[in-house]
């Protein structure tokens, strides 16, 4: 029989606590999990499994970019169109009307920046909601061939 030398070791509580939960879900004692992970950890192998996490992780970073991408595209593009349209139809103001008009214009920049506080904090973002609009109108109009 194999003798066994006792190490003594800490843990984080929360690493424990994973260590504890995947010995009572795999019905095996936490020192066989820490020797398995241990041993993983020190195979000859362990460096390619290690690539392969970070190649997977780089990729679904390359995808979450890649969204950044599109979302600031549509975002560009939706704020250059508000600025043409605005441009073409707002008539310039006489010179006694610019006070007035600017008054009223930071009072309406204050209720738009109370507006984003809001949203922000409710994390419900403009892109995700365009996306569920679109999504509905797709499914709600029928397609005719």
């Amino acid at each position: 029989m194999q003798t066994k030398t006792r190490m003594n070791v800490y843990f984080e509580p929360d690493l424990l606590k994973k260590v504890e939960a995947l010995a009572l879900r795999r019905n095996v004692s936490k020192s066989a999990v820490i020797e398995a992970a241990v041993a993983s950890f020190l195979s000859a192998d362990a460096s390619e499994r290690l690539e392969a996490v970070f190649a997977r992780r780089m990729d679904k970073l390359g995808r979450q970019v890649d969204g950044l991408d599109e979302d600031l595209a549509i975002l560009g593009e939706a704020l250059s169109l508000f600025i043409r349209f605005w441009l073409t139809v707002t008539p310039p103001l006489p010179d006694s009307a610019q006070a007035s008009a600017r008054a009223k214009g930071a009072e309406r920049f204050d209720g738009f920046l109370q507006s984003l506080g809001r949203r922000l904090a409710t994390g419900d973002r403009f892109l995700k909601e365009l996306s569920r609009d679109v999504d509905a109108n797709s499914q709600a109009s029928p397609k005719t061939e």
